[in-house]
């Protein structure tokens, strides 16, 4: 018995379709002291998402433009040990390239930029909207001499002595779901609503104190206006339940100052088992309210 060949059904005179891109997960720190922050903008200011868009165009050969997705859009001079994005890059490309990437970005990326991972991201996986937190470190030192040389560009210089106790006993009065419009710069059609999971402060050994603020997402500015506010009981101006206070008003208190951002570090993102990834990104998109107070309406 003979087997007919198979017959290639592609129209006359059309090429046969393209395989669907793949999506990269990239793994990347940054220090950001010469960066205007993650996002590109008009004007021609150094960001993180040009010089990486422009390294991958480069090392893929592959002509065209590749845009990509974060998991949070640091602002100017903040930095990333634990940052992620996505990218979907056609998928001959990603065929020939993915053993390599790594060492051809590294080659062609300035110094202050590292990507550590390269993978095919799983089904559903979006580098913002998959998130379920987001984990920020923020350091200051204390020190009536001041900062340490070799740490000046990642730690806070707070001209006062700071009392741990009572920025945990502050930090508290914080945690849970709440509208944080007090911590937030505002933005139109922005939720103000967010999950503070973990916000505590440790002194280092070497004398450095240690704030880890841990959330679902943050607002803009939410983590240095969190430690601003802080720092302010911390030093006594302030006692520990005015923090809630600032919180409950859900306006913008003039003693609350928005920190510098050199002392603000992205540590980690963290996200779900594979098969959660698509509920999740439903979730994400949701606009969150708060319920309403008990015997209301």
């Amino acid at each position: 018995m003979t087997t007919e060949p198979l017959q290639d059904t592609t129209l006359p005179g059309t090429a046969p379709a393209a395989p669907p891109p793949v999506r990269v997960r990239l793994d990347l720190s940054y220090d950001g002291s010469g960066f205007s922050g993650w996002a590109k903008q008009r004007g021609g200011q150094r960001t993180v998402q040009q010089e990486l868009e422009e390294a991958l165009r480069i090392v893929t050969r592959s002509g065209q433009h590749a845009e990509l997705t974060v998991a949070g859009r640091t602002d100017a001079g903040v930095h990333a040990r634990g940052q992620v994005a996505h990218v979907d890059l056609p998928a001959e490309v990603w065929a020939q390239q993915h053993d390599k990437l790594l060492r051809r970005l590294a080659g062609r990326l300035p110094q202050d930029i590292r990507v550590w991972r390269a993978a095919e991201a799983p089904p559903h996986f979006d580098a913002r909207f998959s998130a379920i937190w987001r984990r920020y470190a923020y350091r200051v030192s204390d020190h009536p001499g001041g900062v340490d040389p070799l740490q000046r560009g990642h730690v806070l210089w707070h001209n006062w002595p700071l009392d741990v106790d009572a920025m945990n006993a502050a930090a508290e009065r914080l945690l849970g779901e709440h509208d944080f419009a007090a911590f937030c710069k505002k933005r139109d059609g922005a939720t103000t609503i967010r999950t503070l999971q973990t916000l505590r402060w440790v002194r280092r050994r070497d004398g450095v104190l240690e704030a880890e603020v841990q959330a679902d997402a943050f607002c803009h500015n939410m983590v240095r206006a969190l430690v601003g506010a802080l720092l302010f009981v911390g030093d006594g101006h302030r006692p520990p339940a005015w923090a809630g206070q600032v919180l409950a008003a859900r306006v913008r208190d003039s003693a609350v100052h928005v920190v510098r951002p050199h002392g603000l570090t992205l540590e980690e993102v963290g996200y779900p088992a594979d098969e959660q990834l698509a509920s999740r990104n439903a979730a994400s998109r949701n606009r969150r309210t708060l319920p309403a107070p008990a015997g209301c309406c």
